[in-house]
């Protein structure tokens, strides 16, 4: 399975669909790469691998300061799951592999 490249993710959120692109590195159980969104930009941070499954968590600065939690599936060139935002609750997310 090819984790390592682009993706661009939609996450369904109560302000609307936020979309992000995430640059995702494998090795081994490690999963590291950096998200690039209009609510904050940064490394990925605890990142693992495990099967199919990734968790990740990033931080963003809009609306205000917080660290989401990821955790999702891949499955060929698609990537779903659901985001944790703090005391906001979880949403889904869903994307393709873009390169």
């Amino acid at each position: 399975m090819a984790i390592d490249g682009k993706w661009e993710i939609v996450i369904n959120s109560p302000m609307g669909a936020q979309k992000a692109t995430l640059d995702l590195k494998a090795s081994g159980a490690e999963l590291t790469g950096t998200q690039s969104a209009a609510q904050g930009s940064g490394p990925l941070e605890n990142g693992k691998v495990d099967g199919d499954k990734l968790t990740w968590s990033a931080k963003i600065t809009s609306p205000m300061p917080m660290t989401l939690e990821f955790a999702g599936n891949v499955a060929g060139d698609k990537l779903s799951g659901s985001v944790k935002a703090g005391a906001f609750g979880s949403f889904p997310f869903n994307g393709s592999k873009i390169a």
